[in-house]
């Protein structure tokens, strides 16, 4: 069998466009997918620990990052097609699926359509539910803000909700860092990210039939997917494991990552 080419920023023609993805390390594969309107960057955390352990795969969402693609119309199924494409590309027959926020919301879409392609769930600030006509209406306020002004005040304003009040203060490097990953991605990228986010069918029906390993983790501050939405999750996904860290917010993978890839090492070797 050939080895697989790694590395970071690689790239693969699949579905029609330019896809972007890091990959590392040997072992197990675990895929990570990044949340909205973040990159495969988010995950560089945890590369730098697992990849020790594991294989581990990034790809930029399509749209989002490197992934360049402007004319498609996003939606969770399609993100999910794209992750199968991915493995498939990559002839992976079963990978461990880890997905933070919108990233979750895909991993749960994947997971419920091709249940056969997955080994383990790691689900991370994240929820089963789909968006509440309150919800729905904020979402599409927002893509007409963004189509009016720019990408910039939507930023600012989200940048606000992602992390404990504690990392805002001591960790401003992180914070910039983060906002610039946002910034880079392009106003078709937030539009129609938001689009899908707002359109996407809820998926807690059908948790009873995840058959695989589940984690769940948490901020214990996470103000857009709290700890109940993650305690749901927990409670309907048979023989799941919880772990909720203390003083992080909704990007708890990057606001405190050695505690969160200690709880991913850990679930994966046991």
């Amino acid at each position: 069998m050939s080895t697989p080419i790694q590395g970071r920023n690689l790239t693969k023609n699949i579905s029609g466009f330019t896809l972007a993805y890091d990959d590392m390390g040997e072992g197990a594969p675990i895929i990570f997918l990044h949340g909205f309107p973040f990159n495969k960057s988010m995950w560089q955390p945890q590369f730098d620990s697992l990849k020790q352990h594991f294989r581990v795969i990034a790809p930029d969402l399509r749209s989002f990052g490197n992934s360049k693609d402007d004319s498609s119309e996003l939606s969770m199924d399609l993100f999910a097609n794209d992750l199968i494409a991915l493995m498939d590309d990559l002839k992976l027959d079963k990978v461990t699926v880890c997905g933070l926020s919108m990233g979750g919301y895909i991993a749960l879409n994947a997971i419920q359509r091709y249940p056969e392609r997955f080994t383990a769930i790691i689900l991370c600030d994240t929820q089963c539910n789909g968006d509440n006509e309150e919800g729905k209406a904020k979402r599409f306020k927002s893509i007409e803000v963004i189509k009016s002004k720019g990408i910039t005040d939507f930023t600012e304003g989200f940048l606000k909700n992602v992390f404990h009040t504690e990392t805002v203060s001591s960790k401003p490097e992180l914070v910039a860092s983060v906002k610039n990953m946002m910034l880079s991605n392009s106003e078709h990228a937030f539009t129609n990210g938001l689009k899908a986010l707002a359109e996407r069918n809820e998926t807690c029906s059908k948790l009873d039939q995840i058959d695989v390993p589940a984690l769940i983790i948490c901020g214990s501050d996470d103000t857009l997917t709290p700890v109940s939405k993650a305690q749901y999750l927990h409670e309907n996904i048979k023989g799941s494991q919880l772990s909720i860290i203390q003083n992080a917010g909704h990007i708890s993978n990057m606001e405190l990552s050695e505690e969160f890839n200690k709880i991913i090492i850990d679930f994966l070797k046991s």
